[in-house]
């Protein structure tokens, strides 16, 4: 599991939350969860090729939201 940059995922989390976010910002984003183990190379292949792409990513969303809620708490108790 590669180091997570967990600023930039929240940043694209909300950009995609906010209907703001490019498609670059949505494939920067999945990337993320590939590289981080949080999606299966199915789901990452799935969304390229923009199948079921729009459920893909609210899915993802929540991982990600569950990825950062645990950052953070973890952030909490070191404090």
């Amino acid at each position: 599991m590669m180091s997570l940059d967990y600023d930039r995922l929240l940043y694209l989390k909300r950009l995609i939350d906010n209907n703001q976010a490019t498609n670059s910002d949505k494939n920067e984003y999945m990337k993320i969860l590939l590289q981080n183990g949080s999606i299966t190379h199915d789901q990452y292949n799935s969304f390229i090729k923009n199948q079921n792409s729009e459920e893909i990513v609210r899915a993802a969303l929540t991982i990600g939201g569950v990825i950062l809620a645990a950052w953070l708490i973890s952030k909490l108790v070191e404090d």
